[in-house]
This record gives structure tokens, C-alpha cells and sequence, in this order.
């Protein structure tokens, strides 16, 4: 990855962990977690099944909820995040929430220097993919991270949702705006706040993001020698994406008053069945 982009979006991320961490909100709540609240979905709880005494990698772990909540659940975790700050929150937390769990800083190209250690679970989600310029690679560590029989689960939000305008305050149906498809030369954004918490502001920050059509995902996974044991793809996701979509009952957010359903969120297992 261009260190411009690498420097840039550790610095964002430096700055996004913090605020998430010290501002409640409906993404983030370090309180709720602390009186016991778990942060994982129902669908990962179902999907991945029974993770306990088994080994979990978290790749793109931001500052540990979900980790710690799959340490709840039993699971021996590893996570690991390209922020500073957000691994120093992430061990800060683990501590308040008398927790174990094994925290390291990396972008996840350079953690085969830093980690050696197999798992039986590499997991990750939601929003980490776009911060990703070269799945292929990111598709061979993966694989490499699995002992054999051991499994990888992705929740994420479904790509075809990102071609549209998400940016617009006054947009109210679906507008086509971005490409599908992969081009190695990032968007640009300057950030000014962060999704979980829109009233907060700070110093305009650039950012950078690349998109990553379904295909790719799934060859990148494919070619580092995984078998993909099921595609899932679901009409609802985990935040207001777009200024007309709703939170139902269920927690889950829905397009509104649109003439058709497409698909928000997307998550996939693959499995290491030898090496």
C-alpha cells in the first residue's frame, strides 16, 4: 500500500478510536459492554456456531468489542488493528472487563513479521474491506493464519450497496455514484466525524478507501486454497447507511419507501481443509 495511504487512514482510525471509545452511542458503547453486553449479531452467533476453547483471530479488530465479546463467548482471541490508539483502548478495555485476550498494532500485509501462531477461527467485520487495497494478499494470510479444519467468517456490508450516494443529506431514493469494480488507485474523502456519532467534528482529515466487487471477495478466498461452505446475502444492515433507511425493531436498519430491496450486508465462511 502507498505509505500516504497507509499514514493517512492509521491517523483517522487513531482519531475514530478514540472518540468511539469515549462517546457513547449506538456503535459504541463501552458502558453497556462493561454491565455485560455483548456486541456480536445474531447472525455471526448463529453462522459461526460454538467458538469456545477454540482459537479466533480478529483481523481489523478497531479497540476489541467484538473481540471481547467473542472471549465471552468462550473463544481463546488474538485481535489485531493498524491504530495506536485503538490497540491501547483495546487493552485498557480487556483489563476493566477482566477479560483475556492477546492485542497487537499491525496493518494486516505486515503481521506475518509480528504473529506466527495458527487459529481455528480468523474472523472479521463490517467496514473493514474498503481500508483494503490488495485482497489477493489479503486472501493468502488469511489462509495462512488457519490451521487445517479451522474456518474464516466475514460479516460485511454488501458492496453493490456502496455504488450509491451515502454522502447527500437531501437524496431519497438509491442514486448510482460510485464504481463496483476494483481500481487500484483509491477514492479520496476528507473526513470531518465519524459515522457513529455525526454531531462530533474535528479537524478535516483525508481518507482513503478502495471498492471490491463480490467476485473478487470470493476469489481471493477461493484462490488461497479455502472452500467456501456458504454466501449470504441480507436486505437489512447494522447502521443508517443511507438518510432513508429505518431501524426496525429487530436493531437492524432497512431501506424506506423504496421500489425494491437490495442487498445491505453480506457474510460468508470458508473452510481450510488441509494445508
Amino acid at each position: 500500500m502507498n505509505k500516504k495511504y497507509f499514514k493517512a487512514n492509521k491517523e483517522l482510525w487513531d482519531r475514530f478510536a478514540r472518540l468511539h471509545y469515549e462517546t457513547e452511542s449506538e456503535e459504541y458503547s463501552v458502558k453497556s459492554f462493561l454491565e455485560g453486553q455483548s456486541t456480536l449479531k445474531s447472525y455471526e452467533l448463529k453462522e459461526m456456531g460454538d467458538v469456545k476453547g477454540k482459537s479466533l483471530l480478529h483481523l481489523q479488530c478497531h479497540f476489541g468489542l467484538d473481540t471481547l465479546s467473542w472471549a465471552r463467548e468462550g473463544a481463546i482471541v488474538t485481535g489485531i488493528d493498524l491504530s495506536s490508539d485503538g490497540i491501547r483502548l483495546a487493552k485498557i478495555l480487556t483489563e476493566r472487563a477482566n477479560l483475556k485476550a492477546t492485542f497487537i498494532e499491525s496493518n494486516i500485509y505486515d503481521l506475518p513479521k509480528l504473529l506466527s501462531e495458527r487459529f481455528d477461527i480468523v474472523y472479521t467485520s463490517i467496514g473493514v474491506l474498503c481500508w483494503l487495497n490488495d485482497l489477493k494478499e489479503w486472501g493468502r494470510i488469511i489462509g495462512n493464519y488457519l490451521k487445517p479444519g479451522g474456518f474464516f467468517y466475514i460479516a460485511e456490508i454488501h458492496p453493490f450497496s456502496y455504488v450509491f450516494d451515502n454522502e447527500s443529506r437531501d437524496i431519497k431514493d438509491l442514486q448510482v455514484f460510485y464504481d463496483y469494480f476494483h481500481n487500484p488507485e483509491p477514492f479520496e474523502f476528507e473526513s470531518d466525524g465519524t459515522y457513529a456519532s455525526i454531531e462530533t467534528k474535528f479537524e478535516p482529515k483525508k481518507q482513503y478507501e478502495w471498492a471490491h466487487s463480490i467476485s473478487e471477495i470470493i476469489n481471493s478466498i477461493i484462490e488461497a486454497g479455502l472452500r467456501i461452505e456458504f454466501l449470504n446475502e441480507y436486505p437489512f444492515t447494522v447502521w443508517k447507511q443511507f438518510p432513508f433507511a429505518e431501524l426496525g425493531e429487530n436493531g437492524y436498519y432497512r431501506l424506506k419507501n423504496q421500489k425494491a430491496e437490495i442487498p445491505l450486508l453480506f457474510t460468508l465462511k470458508a473452510i481450510k481443509e488441509s494445508d
